[in-house]
């Protein structure tokens, strides 16, 4: 009797940051983006570099604020003036209120900005080319609560136009945003290129199930990828790696909105930290293994913002998985040379209507409930009156209904993690989207370089 061919693990990281350049700062806005260049995007180039097989997804707007005129160098001034100052600021705070630990690990986190500001390339856009593969809607919009096909063709074309304009070659890999999925999307999704897209089907055939380690057809559609819950949540869940005492605690700030503490309460360590990272990823490879002794493929998939900006020691925890993996004899693949040879399951008997999201629960609700009612609705009949001008929708109109479209302003209503910015930004968008109507392109355009690659066809199709 022949044995099952080993299983395998692929690490799909999703790279997205709504549209805050140049939308305000501390402490939120532009100053979000500078953080996830210092602290995520940075140290995943670097593991990319020396030839990690990871899955890199870009969303269209994350790029389309990397290669905007001036952004770069906003981004150096932020680490090489405002980070150090605010370092400095707290440290001196510190050692007022008699805090001599926390004064000095403040002076040594400062040091990781300088470091980045060494490791930033003029032109880091440029830097992730060669690695960047799956690409996602225009402006990170959960496409089964837009209203109408044509704003659904225009979020996921003008999202491959925007890749292919940058990247060259795409074979077909797209993520869903918030892995929101509902079956009436595959003749849209087939028909844009899309062949393969990550869905969280964990209440559909149950976690852990043996299905979750396999690709799913449908029906003249794109390939369903599920992720692997029971991997993802090692990491992503309340009771994950980084909730361990010795990591830093993201939740606890400073001032100036420094994290100078541990989960535990103690001053930071960095190599306390260090090495718990280091056994946690050991111990990553060896679950991820016990998962898939009898084959198949593991998909674990997080925000690339995850590593870096909300977990300090994920870059380092991916390194140890990485080293890991190759001393156990853990094959990671990238998730588009992996689902190339995997024959894929049938496909699934789902209604149209249902939809799946990694959400909490997993379907609409962090989206379209309240607190974030009103958002979906503005949006939802701030895209019917665009709509129904069909042609005669000025390009502005429709840029600011893909900014007005984007998830991130719902989520953060809905977790309560940005004050009045969501809703301020949302109504803002919205406001600018009135002007557009009644002006056409001769609006003022505050969106600077949103959406350069525009798909404006795909919106007038029937």
């Amino acid at each position: 009797m022949s044995r099952p061919a080993p299983g395998r693990l692929a690490v799909v990281l999703h790279s997205h940051m709504p549209y805050v350049e140049g939308f305000g700062t501390w402490p939120f806005g532009e100053e979000w983006l500078w953080e996830a260049i210092a602290t995520s995007y940075l140290p995943i180039l670097g593991l990319l570099e020396r030839g990690a097989p990871l899955t890199l997804s870009l969303t269209p707007v994350l790029c389309d604020q990397l290669e905007a005129p001036g952004a770069i160098e906003r981004c150096r001034a932020f680490l090489s003036g405002v980070r150090p100052e605010s370092h400095r600021l707290d440290a001196e705070a510190a050692r007022a209120a008699g805090e001599e630990d926390v004064a000095r690990e403040l002076e040594r986190a400062a040091g990781d900005y300088a470091r980045a500001l060494d490791r930033l390339p003029a032109d880091l856009l440029g830097a992730l080319r060669p690695y960047a593969a799956w690409t996602s809607s225009a402006t990170h919009a959960v496409l089964p609560l837009l209203a109408t096909d044509a704003s659904v063709r225009l979020q996921v074309r003008s999202g491959v136009a925007a890749h292919r304009a940058r990247f060259g070659a795409w074979r077909g890999g797209f993520w869903l945003p918030e892995c929101a999925y509902a079956s009436r999307l595959d003749p849209l999704l087939e028909e844009a290129g899309v062949h393969a897209t990550c869905v969280d089907l964990t209440d559909v055939l149950g976690r852990g199930d043996e299905r979750q380690l396999r690709p799913i057809a449908t029906a003249g559609g794109p390939l369903l990828v599920p992720i692997d819950r029971a991997t993802v949540e090692l990491v992503w869940s309340d009771g994950g790696y980084p909730a361990d005492g010795a990591y830093r605690d993201s939740h606890r700030r400073s001032e100036r909105d420094h994290h100078p503490w541990a989960n535990d309460g103690a001053v930071y360590d960095p190599e306390r930290a260090a090495a718990q990272a280091r056994a946690d990823g050991a111990d990553f490879v060896a679950r991820v293994r016990e998962r898939v002794v009898d084959g198949g493929l593991a998909v674990f998939a997080v925000d690339t913002e995850l590593l870096g900006h909300w977990w300090h020691e994920g870059p380092l925890w991916l390194e140890a998985v990485l080293d890991a993996a190759a001393r156990d004899g853990l094959e990671i693949v990238a998730l588009d040379d992996a689902i190339g040879d995997i024959a894929a399951a049938p496909p699934l008997d789902l209604d149209p209507d249902d939809t799946t999201t990694w959400g909490t629960p997993r379907d609409l609700a962090t989206w379209s409930e309240p607190p974030a009612t009103d958002l979906a609705w503005m949006a939802r009949t701030a895209e019917l009156r665009v709509a129904c001008l069909g042609a005669a929708a000025a390009d502005r109109a429709l840029r600011e209904l893909l900014a007005l479209q984007a998830s991130d302003w719902a989520f953060l209503q809905s977790r309560a993690l940005a004050g009045d910015y969501p809703a301020e930004r949302a109504a803002g968008h919205l406001a600018a989207l009135e002007a557009a109507l009644a002006a056409g392109d001769a609006a003022d355009d505050a969106l600077r370089n949103l959406a350069p690659h525009l798909c404006r066809a795909a919106f007038l199709e029937p």
